[in-house]
């Protein structure tokens, strides 16, 4: 992708580190609300990694998820104690990495809270994450639902699928030190939470550069 360009994306939870990636090279960032929420996405899950490998967070939705909700319009379910369990596990698994004590609070905190919408509670992760980062993006969400973006707008909404990153080359994307690497490799497009707990603020540096 061409340094500065103006980029339509879709709204993630715990962004993987290529949908980051593509967000600090654009020059400015839409961000969708309008499009229909769509099952098997990174809107409700991520990656992250975990003594044996990769590890996925999934979050609970309510009834209503299906194809012709709006994703503004998505709510969280809290049947499942999803919140507690997801911040176990990102204790459990990054408590060795480097700037975990320092990055602690700030995530804690949101899995204390118990949002109501989907895109409300990815939008407050994503803005930690961006302070966390130091990455200050021109960005706002879309006013009205385009099927084709405006002229010389790359349009990424569908660029980044969990279908398409099972066995991810990690091609273009920054290379870093990870907790369980001894273990099980490099494990590339991993959210963004693993750069942040293994890099801390450098890792926009990574971004920038990979």
């Amino acid at each position: 992708m061409k340094q500065g360009t103006e980029v339509l994306m879709d709204i993630q939870y715990l962004p993987s580190i290529a949908w980051y990636q593509a967000a600090v090279k654009a020059g400015k960032l839409e961000l969708e609300q309008w499009e229909h929420y769509q099952k098997v996405s990174y809107k409700n899950r991520c990656w992250v990694a975990g003594a044996n490998g990769r590890v996925m967070l999934s979050v609970p939705l309510e009834k209503g998820k299906g194809q012709r909700t709006l994703m503004k319009d998505v709510k969280l379910s809290y049947k499942e104690r999803w919140n507690v369990q997801h911040w176990r596990t990102l204790e459990s698994n990054y408590r060795r990495s480097p700037y975990f004590e320092y990055l602690e609070a700030d995530f804690r905190q949101l899995y204390e809270r118990q949002f109501v919408f989907l895109m409300d509670m990815n939008l407050q992760f994503m803005e930690v994450i961006n302070r966390i980062l130091g990455f200050e993006p021109e960005m706002k969400l879309t006013e009205v639902y385009r099927k084709e973006p405006e002229t010389g707008m790359l349009d990424l909404r569908a660029a980044f699928r969990p279908s398409d990153q099972e066995q991810p080359s990690g091609e273009g994307l920054p290379a870093y030190q990870q907790v369980f690497e001894d273990r099980t490799g490099f494990l590339p497009n991993l959210s963004i939470a693993d750069l942040l707990f293994c890099e801390g603020r450098h890792g926009f540096e990574l971004l920038k550069g990979a």
